[in-house]
């Protein structure tokens, strides 16, 4: 029998918007608060600047936060950091879901690993 676990993808949305906060935000965030610069962030994850951009405008809008500031380039260039704002959500997602994972996985267990086991409940 094949080692089968339970995963998920977790994203938040509204109903103006899919996909307003998720795994992808979270990666885009953590990335500019690495390397300090959204332009830097989209081209190391592989996404293109305007979609980052938008993304992010689109989840300041619906979560009513700033999540970066940004400073303009010019002869030293532009600069993004995380504001308060992007760091606690950043930190109250990786809690969530981490907390989601841990029932998921109690369940998972509760209900689906009897029938792996060949136990027909």
């Amino acid at each position: 029998m094949p080692d089968l676990r339970p995963n998920c993808r977790l994203w938040l949305f509204c109903e103006e918007h899919s996909g307003v906060f998720g795994d992808g935000k979270v990666r885009l965030l953590q990335e500019i608060d690495r390397c300090g610069c959204l332009r830097q962030a989209a081209r190391n994850l592989e996404i293109s600047y305007r979609k980052a951009w938008g993304d992010l405008k689109k989840a300041e809008e619906c979560l009513g936060v700033q999540l970066i500031e940004r400073s303009r380039g010019g002869k030293s260039g532009g600069q993004s950091l995380l504001t308060d704002d992007g760091r606690r959500w950043i930190e109250a997602y990786a809690a969530f879901l981490k907390a989601l994972h841990a029932h998921m996985d109690e369940d998972f267990a509760a209900h689906m690993q009897p029938l792996l086991k060949g136990n027909n409940v």
